[in-house]
């Protein structure tokens, strides 16, 4: 397969914050905000891969800035590493208040896809390449971010065999 630039996944989609988007204090309701953020990074993953993908891990999401009912959300993602059949894909999002053109960061992410078959099976995708001085950092960084969710991954996989799927859980547990 032919290694492809970061730019070439690049997918950016903007929306209007109206009032069935917004929590009880006027701003975006953070669910709403993630959805934002894995379609979209979903399609980044889609354009470098052409293959489906399924989402695999959603890095913490932290809400650094409000955005507002009558604000503007602009997000954008572009895969920054892959490894295999899976897929680091960056993204940020952007609040601007239409009016004043004033813009903020509200949050920053990195989700892991990995592309699958039509039995939905994991398959390979192309190597990607950074150009830019931004790309190249979170190129490098890649394989530590990599690490850390990998030990996440075994982490949450153990808590999940102790809790187990009995309901509720904590009379189980005498917690």
């Amino acid at each position: 397969m032919e290694k492809k630039p970061c730019s070439n996944s690049l997918a950016v989609k903007t929306s209007h914050v109206l009032p069935p988007d917004t929590n009880t204090h006027g701003t975006l309701f953070g669910g709403k905000l993630m959805a934002h953020i894995d379609d979209v990074a979903a399609i980044a993953a889609v354009r470098h891969a052409r293959k489906p993908v399924v989402t695999a891990s959603t890095d913490s999401v932290d809400f650094l800035a409000p955005v507002k009912e009558g604000d503007s959300i602009c997000v954008e993602a572009f895969v920054t590493w892959t490894h295999n059949t899976s897929m680091e894909v960056f993204v940020k999002a952007v609040t601007e208040e239409l009016i004043t053109g004033d813009r903020k960061v509200c949050t920053t992410a990195f989700l892991t896809f990995v592309a699958v078959d039509d039995n939905g099976r994991p398959i390979p995708v192309p190597d990607v390449y950074p150009e830019t001085e931004l790309e190249k950092l979170l190129h490098k960084d890649a394989p530590k971010r990599a690490e850390q969710r990998k030990e996440r991954r075994k982490n949450s996989k153990e808590l999940a065999a102790k809790f187990g799927t009995n309901y509720p859980w904590h009379h189980e547990n005498n917690v």
